[in-house]
Protein backbone atom coordinates (compact mmCIF):
# COMPACT_ATOMS: atom_id res chain seq x y z
CA UNK A 1 0.00 0.00 0.00
CA UNK A 2 3.15 2.60 0.41
CA UNK A 3 4.09 2.08 -2.84
CA UNK A 4 0.94 2.62 -4.32
CA UNK A 5 0.46 6.03 -2.30
CA UNK A 6 3.65 6.84 -3.31
CA UNK A 7 2.83 6.58 -7.03
CA UNK A 8 0.08 9.10 -6.28
CA UNK A 9 1.84 11.61 -4.64
CA UNK A 10 4.55 11.77 -7.31
CA UNK A 11 1.81 11.95 -9.43
CA UNK A 12 0.40 14.76 -7.99
CA UNK A 13 3.92 16.71 -7.22
CA UNK A 14 4.54 16.24 -10.80
CA UNK A 15 1.04 17.90 -12.13
CA UNK A 16 1.41 20.74 -9.65
CA UNK A 17 5.12 21.04 -11.20
CA UNK A 18 4.14 21.42 -14.78
CA UNK A 19 1.01 23.52 -13.47
CA UNK A 20 3.46 26.95 -13.12
CA UNK A 21 5.28 26.67 -16.49
CA UNK A 22 2.09 25.73 -18.66
CA UNK A 23 -0.06 28.24 -17.38
CA UNK A 24 2.37 30.68 -18.21
CA UNK A 25 2.80 30.02 -21.63
CA UNK A 26 -0.91 29.81 -21.88
CA UNK A 27 -1.34 33.35 -20.44
CA UNK A 28 0.92 34.52 -23.07
CA UNK A 29 -0.49 32.89 -25.65
CA UNK A 30 -3.90 34.34 -25.39
CA UNK A 31 -2.44 37.81 -24.38
CA UNK A 32 -0.24 38.21 -27.31
CA UNK A 33 2.97 37.93 -25.63
CA UNK A 34 6.29 36.60 -27.08
CA UNK A 35 6.75 32.39 -26.64
CA UNK A 36 9.51 30.54 -27.71
CA UNK A 37 7.21 28.84 -30.28
CA UNK A 38 6.76 32.33 -32.60
CA UNK A 39 9.36 31.92 -35.23
CA UNK A 40 7.27 29.16 -36.53
CA UNK A 41 3.89 29.85 -35.04
CA UNK A 42 2.81 33.32 -36.23
CA UNK A 43 3.54 32.34 -40.02
CA UNK A 44 1.50 29.52 -39.88
CA UNK A 45 -1.19 31.61 -38.44
CA UNK A 46 -0.81 34.77 -40.45
CA UNK A 47 -1.47 32.02 -43.66
CA UNK A 48 -4.68 30.21 -42.17
CA UNK A 49 -6.13 33.94 -41.56
CA UNK A 50 -4.80 34.58 -45.09
CA UNK A 51 -6.42 31.20 -46.47
CA UNK A 52 -9.65 31.37 -44.69
CA UNK A 53 -10.13 35.18 -44.81
CA UNK A 54 -10.70 35.64 -41.14
CA UNK A 55 -10.41 39.19 -39.60
CA UNK A 56 -7.96 38.15 -36.37
CA UNK A 57 -8.46 41.99 -35.74
CA UNK A 58 -12.07 42.19 -35.24
CA UNK A 59 -13.20 41.45 -31.86
CA UNK A 60 -16.86 39.58 -31.19
CA UNK A 61 -19.14 40.68 -28.53
CA UNK A 62 -20.51 37.08 -26.63
CA UNK A 63 -23.89 36.36 -28.66
CA UNK A 64 -21.61 36.28 -31.98
CA UNK A 65 -19.00 34.53 -30.50
CA UNK A 66 -21.75 31.86 -29.64
CA UNK A 67 -23.17 31.82 -32.39
CA UNK A 68 -19.89 31.53 -34.71
CA UNK A 69 -18.88 28.81 -32.03
CA UNK A 70 -22.27 26.95 -32.90
CA UNK A 71 -22.25 27.35 -35.95
CA UNK A 72 -19.13 25.62 -36.56
CA UNK A 73 -19.63 22.77 -35.03
CA UNK A 74 -23.22 21.93 -36.24
CA UNK A 75 -21.17 22.31 -39.49
CA UNK A 76 -18.62 19.74 -37.89
CA UNK A 77 -21.08 17.58 -37.06
CA UNK A 78 -22.46 17.10 -40.46
CA UNK A 79 -18.69 16.97 -42.24
CA UNK A 80 -18.26 13.67 -39.72
CA UNK A 81 -21.40 12.39 -40.09
CA UNK A 82 -20.61 12.65 -44.25
CA UNK A 83 -17.15 10.57 -43.63
CA UNK A 84 -18.41 7.91 -41.64
CA UNK A 85 -21.06 7.17 -44.05
CA UNK A 86 -18.83 7.78 -47.52
CA UNK A 87 -15.99 5.88 -45.53
CA UNK A 88 -16.34 2.45 -47.82
CA UNK A 89 -15.67 4.79 -50.93
CA UNK A 90 -12.80 6.81 -49.49
CA UNK A 91 -9.15 6.12 -49.51
CA UNK A 92 -6.65 4.33 -46.71
CA UNK A 93 -8.91 2.06 -45.90
CA UNK A 94 -6.56 -1.18 -46.10
CA UNK A 95 -9.11 -3.16 -44.15
CA UNK A 96 -12.40 -2.22 -46.82
CA UNK A 97 -14.07 -1.79 -44.28
CA UNK A 98 -18.08 -0.53 -45.03
CA UNK A 99 -19.28 2.50 -44.54
CA UNK A 100 -21.59 3.47 -41.33
CA UNK A 101 -25.17 1.98 -42.81
CA UNK A 102 -26.17 2.67 -38.90
CA UNK A 103 -27.30 6.60 -39.40
CA UNK A 104 -28.00 6.78 -35.80
CA UNK A 105 -24.60 5.40 -34.67
CA UNK A 106 -22.83 7.58 -37.05
CA UNK A 107 -25.05 10.91 -36.15
CA UNK A 108 -23.85 9.75 -32.38
CA UNK A 109 -20.32 9.57 -33.02
CA UNK A 110 -20.20 12.34 -35.34
CA UNK A 111 -22.12 14.60 -31.84
CA UNK A 112 -19.75 12.61 -29.94
CA UNK A 113 -16.27 14.07 -30.79
CA UNK A 114 -17.25 17.62 -32.33
CA UNK A 115 -18.62 18.26 -28.56
CA UNK A 116 -15.32 16.18 -26.97
CA UNK A 117 -17.56 13.47 -25.52
CA UNK A 118 -15.89 10.69 -27.66
CA UNK A 119 -18.41 8.30 -26.33
CA UNK A 120 -18.31 5.17 -28.42
CA UNK A 121 -21.22 2.78 -29.30
CA UNK A 122 -18.99 0.61 -31.74
CA UNK A 123 -15.41 -1.15 -31.92
CA UNK A 124 -12.69 1.63 -33.34
CA UNK A 125 -10.10 -1.35 -34.98
CA UNK A 126 -13.69 -3.23 -36.63
CA UNK A 127 -15.55 0.07 -37.84
CA UNK A 128 -13.42 3.11 -38.28
CA UNK A 129 -11.02 2.88 -41.78
CA UNK A 130 -7.83 5.16 -41.30
CA UNK A 131 -9.01 8.03 -42.86
CA UNK A 132 -12.14 8.47 -40.41
CA UNK A 133 -9.82 7.72 -37.54
CA UNK A 134 -7.52 10.62 -38.81
CA UNK A 135 -9.40 13.19 -40.78
CA UNK A 136 -12.72 12.33 -39.08
CA UNK A 137 -12.00 11.41 -35.60
CA UNK A 138 -8.74 12.95 -34.63
CA UNK A 139 -9.14 16.32 -36.23
CA UNK A 140 -12.13 16.52 -34.37
CA UNK A 141 -10.17 15.59 -31.01
CA UNK A 142 -8.33 19.50 -31.85
CA UNK A 143 -11.39 21.16 -33.25
CA UNK A 144 -13.22 20.42 -29.78
CA UNK A 145 -10.59 20.68 -27.25
CA UNK A 146 -9.92 23.98 -29.04
CA UNK A 147 -13.56 25.01 -28.94
CA UNK A 148 -13.72 24.18 -24.49
CA UNK A 149 -10.22 26.17 -24.24
CA UNK A 150 -11.63 29.13 -26.51
CA UNK A 151 -14.91 29.63 -23.80
CA UNK A 152 -12.66 29.58 -21.27
CA UNK A 153 -9.88 32.02 -22.72
CA UNK A 154 -13.33 34.16 -23.56
CA UNK A 155 -14.63 33.90 -19.89
CA UNK A 156 -11.48 34.93 -18.64
CA UNK A 157 -11.58 38.27 -20.70
CA UNK A 158 -14.67 39.05 -19.61
CA UNK A 159 -13.38 39.00 -15.73
CA UNK A 160 -10.57 40.83 -16.32
CA UNK A 161 -12.11 43.98 -19.15
CA UNK A 162 -14.48 46.42 -18.37
CA UNK A 163 -16.66 48.82 -20.19
CA UNK A 164 -16.51 46.80 -23.39
CA UNK A 165 -19.10 44.22 -24.98
CA UNK A 166 -15.81 42.44 -26.76
CA UNK A 167 -14.56 39.04 -25.26
CA UNK A 168 -12.34 38.02 -28.55
CA UNK A 169 -12.42 36.73 -31.61
CA UNK A 170 -13.44 32.84 -31.54
CA UNK A 171 -11.44 32.08 -35.09
CA UNK A 172 -8.41 33.34 -33.31
CA UNK A 173 -8.50 31.74 -30.10
CA UNK A 174 -9.22 28.16 -31.27
CA UNK A 175 -6.55 28.99 -34.08
CA UNK A 176 -4.00 30.16 -31.57
CA UNK A 177 -5.11 26.79 -29.23
CA UNK A 178 -4.29 24.88 -31.82
CA UNK A 179 -1.00 26.15 -33.54
CA UNK A 180 0.83 27.04 -30.17
CA UNK A 181 -0.73 24.26 -27.59
CA UNK A 182 -2.06 20.97 -29.15
CA UNK A 183 0.10 20.88 -32.14
CA UNK A 184 3.34 20.96 -30.34
CA UNK A 185 2.44 19.12 -27.47
CA UNK A 186 1.00 16.39 -29.35
CA UNK A 187 3.63 15.79 -31.61
CA UNK A 188 6.20 15.44 -28.74
CA UNK A 189 3.93 12.71 -26.76
CA UNK A 190 3.27 10.61 -30.13
CA UNK A 191 7.61 10.93 -30.62
CA UNK A 192 7.23 9.78 -26.83
CA UNK A 193 4.49 7.22 -26.89
CA UNK A 194 6.08 5.34 -30.07
CA UNK A 195 9.62 5.29 -28.99
CA UNK A 196 7.45 3.08 -26.05
CA UNK A 197 5.70 1.08 -28.23
CA UNK A 198 2.56 2.69 -28.76
CA UNK A 199 2.23 1.70 -32.97
CA UNK A 200 1.96 4.39 -35.76
CA UNK A 201 1.60 3.05 -39.39
CA UNK A 202 -0.94 2.53 -42.23
CA UNK A 203 -0.17 -1.00 -42.71
CA UNK A 204 -2.84 -3.60 -43.11
CA UNK A 205 -4.25 -5.76 -40.23
CA UNK A 206 -1.40 -8.86 -39.83
CA UNK A 207 -2.75 -12.02 -39.71
CA UNK A 208 -1.03 -14.59 -37.05
CA UNK A 209 -0.93 -17.63 -35.78
CA UNK A 210 -1.08 -18.57 -32.36
CA UNK A 211 0.88 -21.07 -29.94
CA UNK A 212 -2.55 -23.14 -30.22
CA UNK A 213 -2.03 -22.90 -34.35
CA UNK A 214 -5.55 -20.68 -34.75
CA UNK A 215 -5.46 -17.61 -36.52
CA UNK A 216 -5.25 -14.42 -35.06
CA UNK A 217 -5.66 -11.03 -36.91
CA UNK A 218 -3.93 -7.84 -35.19
CA UNK A 219 -5.54 -4.61 -35.90
CA UNK A 220 -2.55 -2.02 -36.91
CA UNK A 221 -3.32 2.00 -37.56
CA UNK A 222 -1.63 5.04 -36.58
CA UNK A 223 -2.78 4.86 -33.01
CA UNK A 224 0.11 7.60 -31.46
CA UNK A 225 -0.95 10.31 -33.37
CA UNK A 226 -4.29 10.08 -32.30
CA UNK A 227 -3.70 8.76 -28.62
CA UNK A 228 -1.53 12.04 -27.83
CA UNK A 229 -4.37 14.74 -28.58
CA UNK A 230 -6.72 12.35 -27.42
CA UNK A 231 -5.12 12.75 -23.94
CA UNK A 232 -4.25 16.08 -23.84
CA UNK A 233 -7.24 16.93 -25.41
CA UNK A 234 -9.37 15.20 -22.25
CA UNK A 235 -11.33 13.69 -25.82
CA UNK A 236 -10.54 9.95 -24.81
CA UNK A 237 -11.89 8.50 -27.22
CA UNK A 238 -9.82 4.93 -28.38
CA UNK A 239 -8.23 3.60 -31.33
CA UNK A 240 -9.00 0.58 -29.90
CA UNK A 241 -12.10 -1.09 -27.98
CA UNK A 242 -9.67 -1.23 -25.16
CA UNK A 243 -9.11 1.69 -25.12
CA UNK A 244 -5.54 2.38 -23.02
CA UNK A 245 -5.84 -1.02 -21.62
CA UNK A 246 -4.73 -2.11 -24.91
CA UNK A 247 -0.95 -2.60 -24.94
CA UNK A 248 -0.86 -0.92 -28.49
CA UNK A 249 -2.32 2.34 -26.93
CA UNK A 250 -0.96 1.88 -23.41
CA UNK A 251 2.15 -0.78 -23.75
CA UNK A 252 4.58 0.45 -20.62
CA UNK A 253 3.98 1.67 -16.65
CA UNK A 254 5.35 5.06 -17.97
CA UNK A 255 3.14 5.21 -21.09
CA UNK A 256 0.77 5.03 -18.14
CA UNK A 257 2.04 7.61 -16.14
CA UNK A 258 2.44 10.31 -19.09
CA UNK A 259 -1.39 9.67 -20.61
CA UNK A 260 -2.61 10.51 -16.81
CA UNK A 261 -0.31 13.33 -16.77
CA UNK A 262 -1.38 14.51 -19.87
CA UNK A 263 -5.04 14.27 -19.34
CA UNK A 264 -4.90 16.90 -16.60
CA UNK A 265 -1.80 18.77 -17.56
CA UNK A 266 -3.53 21.50 -19.35
CA UNK A 267 -6.71 21.54 -17.15
CA UNK A 268 -4.32 21.73 -13.95
CA UNK A 269 -2.81 24.50 -16.06
CA UNK A 270 -5.33 26.78 -16.85
CA UNK A 271 -6.35 28.03 -13.13
CA UNK A 272 -2.70 29.57 -13.25
CA UNK A 273 -3.15 31.17 -16.61
CA UNK A 274 -6.58 32.89 -15.38
CA UNK A 275 -4.31 34.03 -12.48
CA UNK A 276 -1.73 35.42 -14.92
CA UNK A 277 -4.42 36.82 -16.58
CA UNK A 278 -6.72 38.80 -14.12
CA UNK A 279 -2.85 39.74 -12.94
CA UNK A 280 -3.67 38.08 -9.37
CA UNK A 281 -2.04 34.49 -9.13
CA UNK A 282 -3.13 34.31 -5.97
CA UNK A 283 -7.27 34.07 -7.36
CA UNK A 284 -5.66 30.91 -9.67
CA UNK A 285 -4.33 29.00 -6.87
CA UNK A 286 -7.27 29.29 -5.14
CA UNK A 287 -9.04 27.71 -7.93
CA UNK A 288 -6.70 25.36 -8.49
CA UNK A 289 -6.59 24.69 -4.56
CA UNK A 290 -10.21 23.38 -4.52
CA UNK A 291 -9.59 21.49 -7.64
CA UNK A 292 -7.09 19.18 -6.10
CA UNK A 293 -8.70 18.97 -2.56
CA UNK A 294 -11.61 17.54 -4.46
CA UNK A 295 -9.45 15.20 -6.70
CA UNK A 296 -7.75 13.83 -3.38
CA UNK A 297 -11.02 13.12 -1.59
CA UNK A 298 -12.19 11.17 -4.71
CA UNK A 299 -8.85 9.74 -5.56
CA UNK A 300 -8.57 8.14 -2.03
CA UNK A 301 -12.32 7.32 -1.74
CA UNK A 302 -11.97 5.13 -4.93
CA UNK A 303 -8.51 3.51 -3.59
CA UNK A 304 -9.65 2.48 -0.38
CA UNK A 305 -12.61 0.85 -1.48
CA UNK A 306 -10.70 -1.04 -4.47
CA UNK A 307 -7.89 -2.07 -2.23
CA UNK A 308 -10.37 -3.29 0.04
CA UNK A 309 -12.21 -4.81 -2.55
CA UNK A 310 -15.37 -6.97 -1.96
CA UNK A 311 -16.00 -8.78 1.64
CA UNK A 312 -17.89 -11.80 -0.02
CA UNK A 313 -14.46 -13.10 -1.32
CA UNK A 314 -12.53 -13.33 1.68
CA UNK A 315 -15.35 -15.10 3.29
CA UNK A 316 -14.87 -18.05 1.53
CA UNK A 317 -11.35 -18.21 1.76
CA UNK A 318 -10.01 -16.33 -1.53
CA UNK A 319 -6.83 -14.74 -0.64
CA UNK A 320 -5.24 -11.83 -2.65
CA UNK A 321 -6.84 -8.48 -3.88
CA UNK A 322 -10.85 -9.54 -4.48
CA UNK A 323 -11.00 -6.16 -6.82
CA UNK A 324 -9.13 -7.49 -10.01
CA UNK A 325 -11.59 -7.94 -12.36
CA UNK A 326 -11.56 -6.06 -15.30
CA UNK A 327 -8.42 -4.64 -14.14
CA UNK A 328 -4.77 -5.02 -16.23
CA UNK A 329 -2.72 -6.75 -14.20
CA UNK A 330 0.51 -4.73 -15.07
CA UNK A 331 -1.32 -1.54 -13.90
CA UNK A 332 -2.71 -3.16 -11.15
CA UNK A 333 -5.16 -1.47 -8.28
CA UNK A 334 -3.04 1.57 -7.54
CA UNK A 335 -2.94 2.47 -11.08
CA UNK A 336 -6.43 1.69 -12.25
CA UNK A 337 -8.13 3.57 -9.54
CA UNK A 338 -5.80 7.05 -10.05
CA UNK A 339 -6.82 6.27 -13.82
CA UNK A 340 -10.22 6.32 -13.55
CA UNK A 341 -10.20 8.94 -10.92
CA UNK A 342 -7.88 11.18 -13.36
CA UNK A 343 -9.73 10.36 -16.41
CA UNK A 344 -13.52 11.18 -14.70
CA UNK A 345 -11.78 14.73 -13.08
CA UNK A 346 -11.74 15.58 -16.85
CA UNK A 347 -13.84 15.34 -19.52
CA UNK A 348 -11.95 12.37 -20.70
CA UNK A 349 -12.99 8.89 -21.57
CA UNK A 350 -9.99 6.91 -21.70
CA UNK A 351 -9.60 3.88 -19.17
CA UNK A 352 -7.59 1.57 -18.75
CA UNK A 353 -9.75 -1.01 -16.19
CA UNK A 354 -13.59 -1.72 -16.84
CA UNK A 355 -15.47 0.58 -14.49
CA UNK A 356 -18.35 -1.72 -14.63
CA UNK A 357 -16.50 -4.36 -12.61
CA UNK A 358 -15.50 -1.86 -9.86
CA UNK A 359 -16.74 -2.41 -6.35
CA UNK A 360 -19.95 -0.22 -6.09
CA UNK A 361 -18.45 2.94 -4.19
CA UNK A 362 -15.03 2.54 -6.36
CA UNK A 363 -18.00 3.05 -9.33
CA UNK A 364 -19.29 5.96 -7.46
CA UNK A 365 -16.59 8.13 -7.22
CA UNK A 366 -15.98 8.60 -10.99
CA UNK A 367 -19.78 8.51 -10.99
CA UNK A 368 -19.65 11.51 -9.07
CA UNK A 369 -17.09 13.26 -10.44
CA UNK A 370 -18.84 13.55 -13.53
CA UNK A 371 -22.09 14.75 -11.88
CA UNK A 372 -20.52 17.32 -9.99
CA UNK A 373 -19.75 18.95 -13.39
CA UNK A 374 -16.38 18.31 -14.23
CA UNK A 375 -14.93 20.82 -12.11
CA UNK A 376 -12.40 18.56 -10.60
CA UNK A 377 -9.39 20.01 -12.91
CA UNK A 378 -12.76 19.08 -15.75
CA UNK A 379 -11.90 19.02 -19.56
CA UNK A 380 -9.95 21.56 -21.30
CA UNK A 381 -11.25 25.39 -21.13
CA UNK A 382 -14.55 23.52 -19.80
CA UNK A 383 -12.92 22.12 -16.31
CA UNK A 384 -12.20 26.24 -15.96
CA UNK A 385 -15.49 27.64 -16.61
CA UNK A 386 -17.48 25.28 -14.84
CA UNK A 387 -15.43 25.87 -11.94
CA UNK A 388 -15.73 29.59 -12.12
CA UNK A 389 -19.75 29.57 -12.81
CA UNK A 390 -19.68 27.21 -9.01
CA UNK A 391 -17.49 30.73 -8.17
CA UNK A 392 -19.52 33.18 -9.29
CA UNK A 393 -22.25 31.14 -7.03
CA UNK A 394 -20.29 30.66 -3.48
CA UNK A 395 -19.71 34.75 -3.78
CA UNK A 396 -23.62 35.07 -4.40
CA UNK A 397 -24.21 33.23 -1.45
CA UNK A 398 -21.29 34.58 0.82
CA UNK A 399 -23.08 38.17 -0.61
CA UNK A 400 -26.65 36.67 1.20
CA UNK A 401 -24.76 35.81 4.70
CA UNK A 402 -23.00 39.36 5.05
CA UNK A 403 -25.74 41.65 3.38
CA UNK A 404 -23.76 42.64 0.35
CA UNK A 405 -23.68 42.61 -2.84
CA UNK A 406 -21.30 39.73 -4.13
CA UNK A 407 -18.28 40.67 -5.77
CA UNK A 408 -15.61 38.67 -7.68
CA UNK A 409 -12.20 39.62 -9.00
CA UNK A 410 -13.74 43.57 -8.59
CA UNK A 411 -17.15 42.44 -10.81
CA UNK A 412 -20.60 42.75 -9.58
CA UNK A 413 -22.40 39.53 -9.06
CA UNK A 414 -25.57 40.32 -9.84
CA UNK A 415 -28.97 38.88 -11.03
CA UNK A 416 -27.92 38.14 -14.31
CA UNK A 417 -24.97 36.17 -13.77
CA UNK A 418 -26.47 33.81 -10.89
CA UNK A 419 -29.20 33.47 -13.44
CA UNK A 420 -26.93 31.58 -16.03
CA UNK A 421 -24.76 30.24 -13.49
CA UNK A 422 -27.67 28.27 -12.04
CA UNK A 423 -28.98 27.80 -15.97
CA UNK A 424 -25.72 26.24 -16.72
CA UNK A 425 -25.90 23.78 -13.80
CA UNK A 426 -29.29 23.12 -13.98
CA UNK A 427 -29.39 22.01 -18.02
CA UNK A 428 -27.09 19.08 -17.60
CA UNK A 429 -28.10 17.95 -14.30
CA UNK A 430 -31.74 18.09 -15.55
CA UNK A 431 -30.71 15.96 -18.80
CA UNK A 432 -28.56 13.46 -17.14
CA UNK A 433 -31.46 12.98 -14.36
CA UNK A 434 -34.44 13.06 -17.17
CA UNK A 435 -32.76 10.68 -19.94
CA UNK A 436 -32.17 8.16 -16.66
CA UNK A 437 -35.53 8.13 -15.93
CA UNK A 438 -36.85 7.62 -19.13
CA UNK A 439 -34.50 4.46 -19.72
CA UNK A 440 -35.24 3.42 -16.63
CA UNK A 441 -38.88 2.79 -16.81
CA UNK A 442 -39.03 1.98 -21.01
CA UNK A 443 -38.70 -1.83 -21.98
CA UNK A 444 -36.12 0.35 -24.75
CA UNK A 445 -34.21 1.29 -21.93
CA UNK A 446 -33.95 -1.46 -19.96
CA UNK A 447 -33.58 -3.89 -22.60
CA UNK A 448 -30.00 -2.68 -23.25
CA UNK A 449 -28.61 -3.63 -19.31
CA UNK A 450 -26.23 -6.50 -18.56
CA UNK A 451 -27.34 -6.86 -14.91
CA UNK A 452 -30.85 -5.65 -12.89
CA UNK A 453 -31.34 -4.24 -9.56
CA UNK A 454 -29.84 -1.39 -7.97
CA UNK A 455 -26.37 -2.10 -10.57
CA UNK A 456 -28.53 -1.91 -13.96
CA UNK A 457 -29.64 1.58 -12.64
CA UNK A 458 -26.37 2.37 -12.07
CA UNK A 459 -25.10 1.94 -15.59
CA UNK A 460 -28.27 3.52 -16.84
CA UNK A 461 -27.06 6.40 -14.63
CA UNK A 462 -23.15 6.57 -15.68
CA UNK A 463 -24.35 6.78 -19.67
CA UNK A 464 -26.24 9.53 -19.17
CA UNK A 465 -23.83 11.28 -17.38
CA UNK A 466 -20.82 10.27 -19.32
CA UNK A 467 -22.94 12.02 -22.30
CA UNK A 468 -24.64 15.17 -20.56
CA UNK A 469 -20.91 15.49 -18.40
CA UNK A 470 -19.44 15.19 -21.91
CA UNK A 471 -16.87 12.79 -20.45
CA UNK A 472 -17.27 9.53 -23.11
CA UNK A 473 -16.36 6.64 -20.62
CA UNK A 474 -18.51 3.75 -20.20
CA UNK A 475 -19.46 1.66 -17.16
CA UNK A 476 -20.07 -0.92 -19.45
CA UNK A 477 -22.63 -3.56 -19.18
CA UNK A 478 -24.58 -1.55 -21.38
CA UNK A 479 -25.32 -2.39 -24.88
CA UNK A 480 -25.70 1.60 -25.49
CA UNK A 481 -25.67 0.75 -29.70
CA UNK A 482 -29.37 0.69 -30.25
CA UNK A 483 -31.83 3.34 -31.65
CA UNK A 484 -32.84 4.83 -28.22
CA UNK A 485 -29.56 4.76 -26.55
CA UNK A 486 -27.43 6.40 -29.69
CA UNK A 487 -30.56 9.35 -30.29
CA UNK A 488 -30.69 9.54 -26.59
CA UNK A 489 -27.32 10.46 -25.54
CA UNK A 490 -26.67 12.19 -28.60
CA UNK A 491 -29.17 14.49 -27.17
CA UNK A 492 -27.55 14.62 -23.99
CA UNK A 493 -24.02 15.16 -25.12
CA UNK A 494 -25.27 18.21 -27.33
CA UNK A 495 -27.49 19.89 -24.31
CA UNK A 496 -24.40 18.87 -21.45
CA UNK A 497 -21.66 20.98 -24.10
CA UNK A 498 -23.82 23.70 -25.37
CA UNK A 499 -26.19 24.14 -22.28
CA UNK A 500 -23.01 25.50 -20.32
CA UNK A 501 -21.13 27.09 -22.87
CA UNK A 502 -23.63 29.25 -23.84
CA UNK A 503 -24.57 30.76 -20.84
CA UNK A 504 -20.67 30.84 -19.84
CA UNK A 505 -20.31 33.20 -22.71
CA UNK A 506 -23.83 35.41 -21.49
CA UNK A 507 -21.41 35.78 -18.23
CA UNK A 508 -18.47 36.51 -20.10
CA UNK A 509 -20.15 39.47 -22.18
CA UNK A 510 -22.10 40.80 -19.06
CA UNK A 511 -18.79 40.77 -16.84
CA UNK A 512 -17.04 42.43 -19.69
CA UNK A 513 -19.45 45.55 -19.62
CA UNK A 514 -19.12 46.46 -16.20
CA UNK A 515 -17.10 48.68 -14.62
CA UNK A 516 -14.11 47.38 -12.22
CA UNK A 517 -15.33 47.43 -7.99
CA UNK A 518 -12.88 48.62 -5.75
CA UNK A 519 -11.77 46.33 -3.12
CA UNK A 520 -13.03 47.81 0.77
CA UNK A 521 -13.18 46.68 4.05
CA UNK A 522 -16.12 44.44 3.11
CA UNK A 523 -14.68 42.51 0.37
CA UNK A 524 -14.79 39.00 0.30
CA UNK A 525 -11.45 37.80 -0.73
CA UNK A 526 -11.35 35.19 -3.29
CA UNK A 527 -7.38 34.21 -3.38
CA UNK A 528 -7.15 32.46 -0.37
CA UNK A 529 -7.57 29.17 1.55
CA UNK A 530 -10.98 29.90 3.10
CA UNK A 531 -12.41 30.34 -0.06
CA UNK A 532 -10.73 27.38 -1.56
CA UNK A 533 -12.60 25.37 1.08
CA UNK A 534 -15.85 27.04 0.78
CA UNK A 535 -15.73 25.82 -2.59
CA UNK A 536 -15.52 22.71 -2.45
CA UNK A 537 -18.44 22.68 -0.15
CA UNK A 538 -20.27 24.56 -2.58
CA UNK A 539 -19.67 22.28 -5.46
CA UNK A 540 -20.28 19.20 -2.93
CA UNK A 541 -23.83 20.34 -1.67
CA UNK A 542 -25.16 21.04 -5.20
CA UNK A 543 -23.86 18.03 -6.40
CA UNK A 544 -25.33 16.03 -3.42
CA UNK A 545 -28.84 17.71 -3.43
CA UNK A 546 -28.85 17.06 -6.98
CA UNK A 547 -27.93 13.79 -7.15
CA UNK A 548 -28.06 11.76 -3.74
CA UNK A 549 -31.56 10.66 -4.55
CA UNK A 550 -31.04 8.80 -7.51
CA UNK A 551 -27.52 7.68 -6.56
CA UNK A 552 -28.92 5.75 -3.54
CA UNK A 553 -31.27 3.83 -5.98
CA UNK A 554 -27.85 2.87 -7.28
CA UNK A 555 -24.02 2.31 -6.23
CA UNK A 556 -24.45 3.32 -2.88
CA UNK A 557 -27.74 0.66 -1.83
CA UNK A 558 -25.44 -1.84 -3.70
CA UNK A 559 -22.40 -1.14 -1.72
CA UNK A 560 -24.61 -1.50 1.26
CA UNK A 561 -26.36 -4.67 -0.01
CA UNK A 562 -22.96 -5.77 -0.84
CA UNK A 563 -21.21 -5.46 2.77
CA UNK A 564 -24.53 -7.31 3.81
CA UNK A 565 -23.30 -10.36 1.38
CA UNK A 566 -25.52 -9.40 -1.11
CA UNK A 567 -24.25 -9.35 -4.76
CA UNK A 568 -26.56 -8.76 -8.08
Amino acid sequence: MSYDILQMIIFICLLTAITVPLGSYIAKVFTNQHTFLDFIAKPVEKLIYKITGIDDKHEMNWKEYALSLIAFNILSIIVLLAIQMLQGSLPLNPQKLKGITSWHLALNTAVSFVTNTNWQAYKGETTMSYLTQMLGLTSQNFLSAATGMSVAIALIRGISRHSTKNIGNFWVDMTRSIIWLFLPMSFLLSLILTQQGVIQNLSSYVEVHTIDGLKQIIAMGPVASQEAIKMLGTNGGGFFNANSAHPFENPTPLTNMLEMLAILAIPASLPYAFGKMVKNTKQGWAIFGTMLILFIIMLGTTYYSEKTGNPIISQIKITGPSAMEGKEVRFGIANSALFSTVTTAASCGAVNSTLDSMTPLGGLMPMLQIMLGEVIFGGVGSGLYSMLIDAFLAVFIVGLMVGRTPEYIGKKIESYEVKMSILAILVPASTILIGSAIASVTKVGTASLLNHGPHGLSEILYAFASSAGNNGSAFAGLNSNTLFYNIATSIAMFIGRFGVIIPALAIAGNLANKKIVPANVGTFPTDNALFSVLLVVIVLIIGALTFFPALSLGPIIEQLLMNAGKLF
